[in-house]
């Protein structure tokens, strides 16, 4: 119950912000207008992100636990560097490789602070490791904000399983950071929701990116099987390690930039196979509370069972990979893409 706080300020502050971010995007033209490559016809506000930014880190001022304070500090930086970045992308534009060393410099600043991956318990390759999967899950979550509600109600499924995870532990840094940005998540996704009146921007999707990732590094089992120290991050951030997976290599695959727009996502995909926009959004956040589920089964298993579950689930997911890359072949060999 402790937590309970924490997760409602960042649910009122986000909920109460966001029409103030709303009027400032058009007040200072921080606008996305339609394109080829977007799925929304109409200019939307993009300062989304500054509420959901804002929500979360008032909730870790006034109701984090304070025996934190060195790590919370760094992932409070981080975070913050990562909206600036955002922000500054959102009104003018920035370059790939401008915002991924911008990224890289976040990681660094939480690596430091000796928040970082102990996979082999060799500094060294830990560390590299960890750059690695901020970048990456900062990527992945930048990628997911390509329809209305996406990104947000992933976030807020994805850190509420961290949440119920890291409080069975008793983690509390986890804890109060999963609690802040579902609540955040959860107040923009209201005015995010199909159709949506305001868009994150990358001020947005690249905090929660930047967060999620740090989430699943801190997280820990008192006593679990060894499979469930990597496996249970990894299953509750699955959906936006297919969607990149998917993405890269199809764009590679058909010899374009990875950093290159367009509309070859999951969630595209899925309209493109017939469903609306909201229900391909509402498949995903099905099969976004499935792999949660399956996380905590994961936690909670013998090492045979957790292996089965893992195993199971890769197959599943390999098995949607391909469906999802034939049909797009299929799709433009027949001129429809």
């Amino acid at each position: 119950m402790q937590f309970v706080p924490i997760m409602v300020a960042g649910f009122v502050g986000a909920l109460l912000l966001t029409p103030l971010a709303r009027r400032l995007a058009w007040r200072f033209n921080v606008i996305d207008q339609p394109s080829g490559r977007k799925v929304h016809t109409t200019a939307t506000p993009l300062l989304g992100g500054l509420a959901i930014y804002a929500g979360m880190i008032l909730a870790l001022l006034f109701f984090s636990p304070r025996a934190y304070q060195v790590e919370t500090l760094a992932i409070g930086a981080g975070a913050s560097w990562m909206a600036l970045i955002g922000l500054i992308d959102d009104r003018q534009g920035m370059g790939f490789r401008t915002k991924l060393l911008a990224q890289v410099v976040a990681a660094l600043v939480v690596i430091l602070a000796g928040i970082r991956i102990t996979l082999f318990r060799v500094p060294v390759i830990d560390s590299a490791l960890t750059l690695i999967w901020i970048v990456a899950l900062t990527n992945a979550l930048n990628f997911l904000d390509n329809m209305d509600g996406l990104a947000a109600g992933l976030t807020g499924i994805a850190a509420a399983f961290f949440f119920i995870l890291s409080a069975g532990e008793g983690q509390g840094l986890v804890s109060s950071l999963a609690a802040a940005i579902t609540g955040a998540a959860l107040g923009f996704l209201i005015f995010n929701f199909n159709p949506a009146s305001i868009f994150m921007g990358d001020m947005g999707s690249q905090v929660l990116g930047f967060v999620l990732a740090i989430l699943a590094i801190k997280l820990r089992f008192s006593t679990p099987p060894s499979i469930a120290t990597w496996s249970v991050p990894v299953l509750v951030l699955g959906l936006p390690i297919f969607d990149i997976t998917l993405v890269v290599f199809t764009r590679l695959r058909e010899g374009r930039s990875p950093a290159q727009a367009g509309k070859d996502h999951t969630s595209h995909r899925l309209v493109q196979m017939g469903l609306t926009t909201r229900r391909a959004v509402l498949i995903l956040y099905g099969v976004c509370l499935l792999l949660g589920i399956d996380a905590i089964l994961v936690s909670r298993s013998t090492p045979e069972t957790a292996l089965i579950l893992v195993g199971v689930t890769l197959i599943l997911a390999l098995a949607a990979f391909i469906r999802l890359e034939t049909f797009r072949i299929r799709q433009r060999r027949a001129g429809k893409l």
